[in-house]
């Protein structure tokens, strides 16, 4: 009990601690068991710690127990996938040439048919018949006429006098027999001229050569 009680001592002066100390270290003593009681308290042994970052003011430290973080695995890549191409044939990879313009054409005048010969003469039209007098068989909707001397197949331009109107018919029959008329001809040729109710007027003729 004394020897307890000497170590719970209260020392008052340095010097005093300091013997206490030495005392205390001869006899296998521990200085941690020596109550120094001068005002401070008696320093703690130093811990060794793993040294770790300091501090990041505001950020908390990761727990030494803490398991390292996963590294997240990288994506995968993505790889374009090649462009499809197209062969080509071999008469495609020729240079193009520009494709020839066509050479400008002169148009040729229409040729003009010569007057042999001209008048006036009564004209009739007709829309029955069986046979033509050349051997065909009539056509009142053809520009056709008949005439009593004019070989078949000749051209005559006949025009009304009144509205200026004129026709191209072709000869291939004969008349008309009556007096004061010269030409007969078809319903679809004299309604091209005049309205078929007149039944007959005087005509301007000219035969085309």
């Amino acid at each position: 009990m004394a020897g307890r009680h000497s170590r719970t001592r209260l020392f008052s002066s340095p010097a005093g601690i300091a013997a206490t100390a030495a005392v205390a270290l001869a006899v296998g003593g521990t200085v941690g068991a020596v109550r120094l009681t001068s005002g401070e308290a008696a320093p703690q042994p130093a811990v060794n710690t793993p040294a770790s970052a300091p501090a990041t003011p505001g950020v908390p430290s990761a727990s030494p127990s803490a398991s390292p973080s996963r590294s997240a695995s990288p994506s995968p890549t993505v790889t374009a996938s090649p462009k499809a191409t197209r062969s080509q044939a071999a008469s495609r990879s020729r240079p193009r040439t520009a494709a020839p313009r066509p050479a400008a054409t002169t148009k040729k005048p229409a040729p003009t048919s010569n007057v042999v010969d001209s008048g006036s003469c009564g004209a009739s039209f007709y829309d029955e018949g069986q046979l033509t007098a050349n051997g065909e068989n009539f056509d009142p909707s053809a520009l056709t006429a008949a005439h009593k001397t004019l070989p078949f197949d000749t051209k005559v331009r006949v025009t009304n006098p009144a509205n200026g109107k004129s026709v191209t018919v072709r000869i291939n029959d004969r008349g008309p027999f009556v007096d004061g008329r010269c030409l007969d001809l078809s319903r679809a040729a004299f309604a091209a001229i005049a309205s078929v109710d007149v039944g007959a007027l005087t005509v301007k003729y000219e035969v085309l050569g």
